[in-house]
């Protein structure tokens, strides 16, 4: 049962990362592309974390955390970048 719900749950977070690629390419100004970006992260983030659990490895949650901490940075680099024009004070 559990495998079903994963690979459930794993095509869920497909069609919102697909709506989240869309939002990022049709996007009408720099924020909502920039609030796109972050949501596809997250979006993918989970995919591999449902990966793990449907393949019942440990892996793929060392992989995450990666993957968060950099998409956090990133974001964070962005909205410096489109508050001051700087990242680097």
């Amino acid at each position: 049962m559990l495998t079903y719900v994963t690979l459930l749950c794993m095509g869920m977070m497909g069609v919102a990362a697909v709506l989240n690629v869309y939002r990022l390419v049709k996007g009408p100004d720099i924020p909502d592309r920039v609030l796109a970006l972050d949501t596809l992260y997250i979006n993918v983030l989970a995919i591999i974390i449902l990966f793990g659990i449907w393949l019942a490895t440990d892996v793929f949650f060392e992989a995450s955390l990666l993957i968060a901490v950099t998409g956090f940075v990133g974001t964070v680099a962005l909205g410096k970048h489109m508050l001051h024009g700087e990242i680097i004070d």
